[in-house]
């Protein structure tokens, strides 16, 4: 029984997922490389769990990208890419240009036709958007510079697909195969059309997608919401997804590019996040099916068989894809470190070229034996990402991190004052506001060029350098400095410049951020007594507000918030030496809430007996106010 089948290999995949992805974060690897292990492991080269007839595998393949694609598509806004139209425009073209240049001389020389070079040339320039995305989340990476450059050069490669897709047609070598072939046998609206009304077919029907979706897809949802079904939301938009995905499939485009287009329109939305709240709960499982069909598609028997080509093509389209991105990186003048991370971050095969092989199949672009090798080189490079990101971390990015002023030097510091901040974001910005506007002078450090840059622009002085290294800080003014404080996201740098600190500037007093009680035990070990949990103030008057709306008196809301913070503070310097006790740590954390739950209630209960305790000021002026507007 169908029905039967198709819910064994949902179980098979949710097992393989559930069993994979732990063991390799236990084993200290990305998700990304459990899911392929596991994809590899019950495919039909692996335990022949699912797949073995060779179609049902695809089908899981096929849904993943297409629901992967709408919500990389839903997250293009036009105001992120306006805001990002340097790097997009400018690091995106010149890679995706200079790469699809370069493989295509090396196709040519290999003795491929011109129109099939350069096919793949196109194809092959472009880079894994699911496997960089979770890899640079995971490990925290999304904000950094390489990071962000990162996004902005596959934003532009997920773009570019529909003008590939578009002259696909147009560099056929010879007559099209049938194309109504893998369409459910119907006929195609360009069946019998020549190379350039395909071509115009195509663009028009793109374009007529994105202009009405534009405008009409606003008043269906306005229409929806008056229903408050907040289920609606999400059937509408897979309503959307097929309805266009099946129109895309009737002029011989992927579905997987009509999901995208899809996603595009709904972008503009003003109820997009509505969309993506409903969606969003399916988005890492549904990454997830993805890469375990990627490691179950890995056709293992052409790879034994072939293995010197194999490993030749993947080899060269590493190198070449790396060597590219780093001279562009070099280029617009990123920092040697972040240069490597952006360059290694890119340099594999994605999940595009599954969707342009097959479309360059249908359009006798390239025969299928060249696809089928080229294929297994996208799948094992995309393979070997997480592999060499472990590589990198382990025993590249310690080598490098502190060496990204050999590539920008750093600022040349006239100036000495009393305060040094390391790291000038959100966090950092607000408590050098706060010291200047109080006469306090302050030396601003920023690794982030990029931050640096901006920061000027807006008329504040700020200094390009690494925290961690001895000579800035010392041309800083650390020696006679009385504070540093340190508010920078890398939690590994912030514990590389307290180690230089410690070493060599031993009476500068430090006050760190800490982004949680991990980090925050870490900086105890280190040696820092000020550290600052930095959600914790937020939280606490968030807590009064709500206190105050729910009738109680000023000063009881600040008292409270007070007692609160003094022993959660305490809690964390008292349990900082359990945190490896495990079960020591849990009882004696219980223990501690407990505790002072118990003594605010017994605060509250003395105060409710005692009501004149003293004038509630701040409510009596709310109260005086309300009386005079009433």
């Amino acid at each position: 029984m169908y029905g039967e089948k198709f819910f064994f290999q949902a179980l098979v995949f949710l097992a393989a997922a559930v069993i994979s992805v732990p063991v390799a974060k236990r084993l200290g690897m990305s998700s990304v490389l459990g899911y392929l292990f596991a994809g590899f492991i019950i495919g039909p080269f692996g335990l022949n769990f699912i797949g073995a007839e060779g179609q049902d595998i695809m089908h899981f393949a096929e849904f993943g990208v297409i629901m992967m694609l709408f919500l990389v598509g839903i997250e293009l806004e036009p105001s992120m890419l306006w805001r990002m139209r340097d790097q997009i425009l400018g690091m995106g073209s010149v890679h995706v240009g200079v790469t699809s240049a370069v493989i295509f001389a090396v196709a040519y020389a290999f003795g491929l036709p011109f129109q099939t070079a350069l096919a793949v040339g196109m194809i092959l320039s472009l880079s894994s958007t699911a496997i960089v995305l979770q890899t640079l989340n995971e490990k925290g990476l999304m904000r950094t510079d390489g990071g962000q450059r990162s996004f902005s050069v596959l934003l532009f490669q997920d773009i570019a697909v529909i003008p590939m897709l578009a002259l696909m047609p147009l560099l056929a070598v010879s007559a099209p195969h049938d194309v109504s072939h893998g369409h459910s046998g119907s006929a195609l609206w360009v069946e019998g059309l020549s190379g350039w009304m395909r071509a115009f077919v195509v663009l028009a029907v793109i374009a007529a997608i994105i202009i009405i979706g534009r405008f009409i897809a606003r008043h269906i949802f306005h229409a929806i919401a008056k229903t408050r079904l907040r289920e609606i939301f999400t059937a509408a938009a897979l309503l959307l997804v097929i309805g266009i995905a099946i129109l895309m499939s009737k002029i011989g485009l992927s579905p997987a590019l009509g999901t995208f287009v899809a996603g595009v329109v709904l972008a503009n939305c003003e109820y997009r996040h509505e969309l993506v709240s409903d969606i969003e709960p399916f988005k890492g499982l549904l990454l997830g099916l993805f890469f375990i069909t990627i490691g179950a598609s890995i056709d293992f028997g052409l790879v034994v068989t072939e293995t010197d080509i194999i490993a030749a093509l993947v080899l060269g389209l590493i190198s070449i894809k790396f060597i590219i991105l780093f001279v562009v990186g070099h280029i617009f003048k990123m920092g040697r470190d972040q240069n490597m991370l952006f360059s290694l971050a890119l340099a594999q095969g994605g999940e595009f070229a599954f969707v342009l092989f097959s479309f360059a199949v249908r359009n006798n672009v390239m025969p299928f034996d060249i696809v089928n090798f080229l294929i297994a080189a996208v799948v094992l490079s995309m393979a070997l990402n997480p592999v060499l990101w472990l590589l990198y971390d382990k025993f590249i990015r310690p080598k490098i991190g502190t060496k990204e002023d050999e590539s920008k030097e750093a600022d040349a510091i006239d100036e000495r004052n009393p305060v040094i901040i390391a790291g000038f974001g959100s966090f950092g910005s607000v408590i050098g506001r706060l010291l200047r506007a109080n006469g306090v002078g302050i030396t601003v450090l920023e690794i982030d060029s990029d931050k640096v840059e901006l920061l000027r622009n807006l008329g504040l002085k700020v200094f390009y350098g690494d925290a961690s290294r001895y000579d800035l800080l010392h041309s800083a003014g650390a020696d006679d400095a009385k504070l540093l404080i340190l508010t920078i996201n890398d939690h590994e740098k912030m514990l590389e410049i307290i180690n230089t600190v410690k070493r060599r500037f031993p009476k500068l007093k430090v006050l760190a951020r800490a982004a949680g009680r991990t980090e925050a035990y870490e900086l105890l070990s280190a040696g820092i007594k000020h550290v600052y949990l930095e959600s914790l103030d937020t939280s606490l008057r968030i807590g009064v507000d709500a206190l105050r709306e729910l009738g109680f008196r000023a000063y009881q809301a600040h008292r409270a918030s007070k007692t609160f913070r003094y022993h959660d503070e305490r809690s964390i310097i008292e349990l900082s030496h359990l945190r490896h006790d495990k079960k020591g740590y849990i009882t004696q954390a219980r223990q501690r809430i407990e505790d002072l739950e118990e003594l605010l209630l017994s605060e509250l209960k003395e105060e409710g007996e005692h009501l004149d305790v003293g004038w509630d000021t701040a409510t009596m002026r709310e109260d005086s106010r309300e009386k005079q507007q009433g």
